[in-house]
């Protein structure tokens, strides 16, 4: 991985960086680009045979809808074929972000669209013609769930979430079986620093003067935890550094215990997503959400006469539409820039790393495609070691795809 320190020579690996089932992801993008595109075609055509601007409109709609996608296709199928491509320093992995941060531009654009043309229609109504748009804009509301059922369909794609996601997941009570009955151990940090918590399945807690835990690390590092009672469970009173991957040793008394805590890596999140994907699943529900609103605006203005429902439902379809866009144009624009994805992961690695007395000198991690993480790691390290010391020491985060080690004198 890269060129480190201590080592004879470079040592070169392949540097495809695509998310996990990148292929399904081109083929399904593909097959809603053709089913937005027949929805097209044969709503301009009908449209000018039977004379229905209304439907003409909505067919020209549909061809930017599909535009959006065809954006999204491409960019999985350029980034297949290049994958290999050595003029990419860091592979394509980053081409879906690319796609997504373009789409989510033109998102906006359509929100500013939507919102002047309806507010435009608030200061000077125009005649509806009820008989049609109904029927359009529940034809077009069908081809999009269908569409987002498509895109959706074996994926796990967060449309319009937000924020960094926890890199992993700590395991639950830990169930010790002792002389005295069955006792619950877990590592609690639930908006509190993480603490061991002891308790008993049936009955009360343990006496906390004759209970102390133990940690022994991959390292060799050892550390004893004092307990104290917190009502019906025993807590430690020192915090628990991380990672929490130990074998942790219950003394009660003169028994002792012994149980293994390991720390499960994971790819989801501000890591794993896939943001071409994602951009593509929010053109298609924010065209839906459009076309709800628009059916909701036209049956009440049919029955009640209240035209300016329907422009009012441009409005709200218009925020919603910038809100996601937003969103994406955030995320995307924060990969594209480098931005450390996982701030948690992050601290985490200083942990690993200074485990051992050694200290992080440098620290550059960032992302190079769904599910994938380059770092440059330069440590100052407490001992004299060479860098698959520290490789070894980080292979418990399979995110890191690409990992470049420094070793300070």
């Amino acid at each position: 991985m890269g060129i480190d320190a201590n080592t004879t020579g470079p040592t070169f690996h392949q540097h495809r960086f695509l998310g996990q089932g990148h292929e399904q992801s081109e083929r399904r993008s593909w097959t809603v680009i053709w089913l937005c595109g027949a929805m097209m075609c044969a709503e301009i055509i009908g449209g000018l045979l039977f004379g229905s601007i209304a439907l003409v409109a909505d067919g020209l709609h549909m061809s930017t809808h599909a535009g959006a996608l065809l954006l999204a296709a491409l960019a999985y199928t350029y980034a297949r074929r290049h994958a290999e491509n050595a003029n990419f320093t860091f592979g394509t992995g980053k081409f879906g972000d690319l796609a997504g941060f373009t789409s989510a531009i033109v998102l906006a654009m359509i929100a500013l669209l939507i919102g002047y043309e309806s507010v435009t229609r608030i200061l000077a109504p125009v005649q509806i013609h009820f008989a049609e748009a109904i029927p359009i804009a529940c034809v077009g509301l069908a081809v999009n769930i269908a569409s987002a059922w498509l895109l959706s369909a074996g994926g796990h794609h967060h449309g319009h979430s937000h924020g960094e996601h926890d890199h992993h997941t700590d395991e639950g009570p830990h169930t010790i079986s002792t002389r005295s009955g069955d006792l619950l151990l877990e590592v609690f940090e639930d908006g509190v620093p993480p603490r061991f918590r002891l308790r008993a399945a049936r009955g009360p807690a343990p006496d906390a003067a004759t209970t102390r835990i133990t940690t022994t690390r991959p390292d060799g590092v050892r550390q004893e935890f004092t307990m104290v009672a917190r009502g019906g469970f025993l807590e430690s009173v020192a915090e628990i550094p991380e990672p929490h991957a130990f074998n942790a040793q219950i003394s009660l008394g003169a028994d002792t215990y012994t149980t293994v805590f390991e720390e499960h890596t994971h790819g989801h999140g501000a890591t794993g997503r896939d943001n071409n994907m994602r951009a593509a699943i929010i053109h298609v529900l924010a065209d839906a959400a459009v076309s709800v609103l628009v059916i909701v605006g036209l049956l009440l203005a049919r029955a009640f006469g209240w035209l300016w429902m329907d422009p009012l439902a441009g409005i709200i379809g218009a925020c919603v539409i910038a809100s996601w866009s937003y969103g994406l144009i955030r995320d995307t624009g924060a990969i594209l820039l480098d931005r450390i994805p996982d701030r948690r992961l992050a601290e985490d690695l200083r942990t690993t790393i200074e485990s051992d007395g050694s200290r992080l000198a440098d620290l550059h991690l960032w992302r190079l495609g769904p599910g994938h993480l380059g770092a440059i790691v330069s440590v100052c390290p407490k001992e004299p070691c060479t860098a698959e010391y520290y490789r070894a020491k980080l292979a418990r985060y399979p995110a890191l795809s690409h990992l470049t080690i420094e070793i300070q004198g």
